[in-house]
């Protein structure tokens, strides 16, 4: 925190009459909370933090140790621009320390930071773009869509102010915004956030979800970024495109590479296979996840990667392949219902991992995955995502790689949370197994 950053804060609350400031953080599982302070109260909140209980946080603390700290960064200050303007309404992310000045092993923000510090160790710097994808329903109560739309289709209907609406907001807010459209399915879309660090990014995901439902109520519709919420149509995916730079170079291009890959980047593509299986209980973390990630939908089954292949896990996009600045990564299995500080962590994490032990890159599939026999695949040593949220909690509870990229608080609680989800759904009776079973059993 700089003096400058806490002048701009003060200064701004002044010039545009805010009253309120509310103060956003994030669970485990990627749940936006806030509170707010009146602007009298903002010295105090910046020099000292804010109190409040964790053990009613998911995730954070324990009723016997239930006092944390929300600090807020004044480099996330903005105006809420669905608000009135005066008096206004302002918000800044926090960072959750402990009462001792310790900062929080469980806060979301903590975790991403720490690998982080891993990459600048290492003289990097990681740039993130996320493509979240959403749907646009009647009510919260029905998947009734909005429109009969599909891919770059031109809907002259609600949605496409929709869009312009949560576009105007998000840069009003500070956010870039490089383009939006129409995704596949019926009365879904899509807004991609402009390449950004890391950290930055992901305070804009949570921003950029909270915009996009804000937005969305206020037209008197809900918005969705439900993983599968329409059986029959492709799900929500965020695809997360991924590079790391030294200084203004681009670690990840060599214009002598077929494919414009440094041996670098293809370690980290590497570091990313190799441990996709025990962090995809971070990129799809919710029952419903392993509902769009199955055959015939453009998600992803297998860990492989290629160019121009929609089919593998990683692709490496051809748009602009030779432009040095353009050169990245792009993971395909990750839903927007994700916690976006986890999931940029623990992809980091991957991909240093097969840099620091140089883990050799699997010949890339530009073939259709889905396509291959189960045989052939065997033979090429192609192996599937977990296809259900108890398989990706095994597979997590097995990891070492993931404790560490989470840190024990983080990686236990996210088990145990995933595993009362589990059970949950286990004794969940479905109106399939009525309509399928009560009549003839």
């Amino acid at each position: 925190m700089t003096s400058e950053s806490v002048h701009y804060v003060k200064s701004a609350c002044k010039e545009h009459h805010v009253k309120f400031i509310r103060l956003w953080f994030t669970d485990i599982v990627g749940s936006l909370k806030s509170f707010a302070i009146t602007v009298e109260e903002l010295e105090k909140a910046l020099d000292e933090g804010m109190g409040f209980d964790g053990s009613s946080i998911e995730g954070f603390a324990r009723i016997d140790e239930s006092d944390m700290v929300a600090r807020p960064d004044p480099a996330t200050f903005q105006l809420v621009p669905w608000r009135p303007r005066e008096p206004g309404v302002a918000r800044m992310f926090c960072d959750i320390y402990r009462p001792d000045g310790r900062p929080f092993e469980g806060d979301p923000r903590y975790v991403l930071r720490r690998q982080l510090e891993r990459a600048t160790e290492l003289g990097y710097t990681f740039y993130v773009s996320p493509e979240m994808e959403h749907f646009y329903f009647k009510d919260d109560q029905s998947i009734e869509v909005l429109d009969k739309g599909g891919y770059f289709d031109q809907t002259a209907d609600v949605a496409t102010d929709l869009r312009r609406e949560t576009v105007l907001s998000l840069e009003a807010m500070g956010i870039e915004v490089e383009y939006s459209h129409h995704e596949v399915a019926p009365s879904q879309h899509e807004i991609v956030l402009r390449y950004t660090d890391a950290l930055t990014m992901a305070d804009a995901a949570m921003t950029y979800r909270i915009v996009v439902k804000q937005v969305a109520a206020m037209n008197g519709v809900y918005a969705s970024f439900m993983p599968k919420p329409i059986p029959s149509e492709n799900g929500n995916g965020m695809h997360v495109h991924q590079s790391l730079f030294k200084g203004e170079r681009n670690a990840f291009f060599d214009a002598d590479d077929p494919y414009y890959l440094s041996a670098l980047a293809r370690s980290y593509i590497a570091g990313l296979l190799h441990n996709a299986h025990a962090f995809t209980l971070v990129t799809n973390q919710w029952v419903n996840s392993y509902k769009r990630l199955v055959p015939g939908f453009e998600a992803p089954l297998y860990l492989s990667w290629a160019r121009r292949n929609r089919s593998d896990l990683i692709r490496i996009p051809e748009y602009k392949a030779a432009d040095e600045i353009h050169t990245r990564v792009e993971y395909r299995s990750p839903d927007p219902a994700c916690n976006p500080y986890f999931v940029f962590a623990v992809l980091l994490a991957a991909g240093l991992d097969g840099i620091e032990n140089e883990r050799p890159l699997p010949t890339p599939v530009e073939e259709n995955v889905y396509e291959l026999s189960e045989e052939e695949r065997d033979r090429r040593g192609i192996r599937r995502l977990p296809a259900t949220l108890i398989e990706a909690i095994e597979a997590a509870e097995s990891s070492p790689f993931l404790r560490e990229a989470l840190g024990d608080h983080v990686y236990e609680s996210l088990i145990q949370n995933k595993r009362i989800e589990w059970d949950r759904y286990s004794r969940h009776i479905s109106d399939f197994e009525y309509a399928e079973y009560l009549p003839r059993l």
